[in-house]
């Protein structure tokens, strides 16, 4: 018989995309697979809706809310696939994607190895997504993909792994202390079980931008810059276990980098943290952290604390105004197919 495939869907308030979802989960044209849907203690109708598509290969489970990880623990500890696909409940996963990736399967012959798949952006019109390559659309040994992450400052989205059950059990459990990039985190544990990553560029994923609501958004808040902080950690300990070398701990350092504006001023602590951490590495931190020409002049003339304001504020003003239009746009599409 052909592997069973275990589409995971960790499901929170998304009565708005969770039907859109499903539907991409159950039309994907791998026969053998098996969806099941966890919400996490939603408070709107995400719940209600889900259980519309429950069937024979639709299982549809709740829990209170524990956060996305918790969720997706909860969802893997009840499938029985022999591979696993995450998949976000607001994103599209292509008709083929997995029967694209499963025919490498056979190819690469390792269940050791990791498949991972293009992705594009959108906002409501799935047909406008953007797909743009980065460094790590192609086949990786482990270190080289976590290399060019961390040193580059570029990531692989979600839902584009298809990861073995035998790799998944190797990884062990997502982190439930993370509340942002438990994502990226969970996926350096993969790798550190995987014997290199396999990408399958016909297979397509549909990432869907939230914007400034979405749960990895650190913007202010005190606890998620200690999250981000322990995941940052974390992912240059999992690098270094692979490889300690003068490259390796370059990276490192342009990652503390990367990360750095997320933290200052409001945690000084944790930009102390960050430059100790740096000079084990062998680096020095940039503080305060550069801004970039459209907010220096602010910092100037107002100082750090505000240019940062304008950094998060601006962007979420011109963000909205982008998505009512989207939004719009994909209304009037939709009526112009009903009539």
């Amino acid at each position: 018989m052909k592997p069973l495939v275990s589409i995971l869907i960790p499901a929170y308030n998304a009565e708005e995309w969770i039907g859109d979802t499903l539907k991409s989960a159950i039309g994907q044209t791998w026969e053998r697979k098996e969806i099941i849907v966890v919400d996490d203690g939603s408070t709107d109708h995400t719940l209600a809706i889900a259980q519309q598509f429950a069937s024979e290969r639709v299982s549809v489970v709740t829990q209170d809310n524990q956060g996305a990880a918790a969720a997706r623990n909860t969802a893997f500890s009840v499938s029985q696939g022999d591979y696993i696909q995450w998949l976000d409940a607001d994103d599209l996963l292509a008709p083929d994607k997995v029967a694209r990736q499963m025919e490498a399967v056979d190819q690469c012959g390792s269940k050791r190895t990791l498949l991972s798949s293009a992705w594009g952006r959108f906002m409501y019109r799935p047909y406008r997504a953007k797909f743009v390559p980065t460094a790590l659309w192609c086949d990786l040994p482990p270190v080289e993909w976590l290399l060019r992450k961390m040193g580059q400052n570029v990531f692989m989205q979600t839902a584009t792994w298809l990861v073995s059950r035998e790799l998944t059990e190797t990884a062990g459990p997502w982190n439930t202390q993370l509340l942002v990039d438990n994502d990226g985190e969970y996926f350096c544990r993969v790798l550190l079980g995987c014997d290199g990553t396999r990408f399958i560029p016909e297979a397509r994923v549909f990432y869907r931008m939230s914007g400034f609501n979405c749960l990895s958004y650190i913007g202010r808040s005190e606890r998620k810059m200690e999250s981000q902080f322990l995941s940052v950690q974390l992912h240059i300990g999992y690098l270094r276990s692979l490889e300690n070398t003068e490259r390796v701990r370059t990276a490192c350092v342009k990652y503390l980098q990367n990360w750095l504006p997320s933290f200052y001023p409001e945690r000084l602590d944790i930009v102390r943290q960050a430059e100790q951490l740096a000079a084990t590495l062998g680096g020095r931190l940039e503080v305060p952290p550069p801004l970039s020409w459209k907010y220096a002049w602010i910092e100037k003339g107002f100082g750090w604390p505000l240019a940062k304001r304008a950094k998060i504020f601006l962007p979420q003003c011109r963000w909205s105004m982008i998505r009512s239009w989207d939004k719009t746009l994909s209304c009037l599409d939709s009526r112009s197919l009903a009539g």
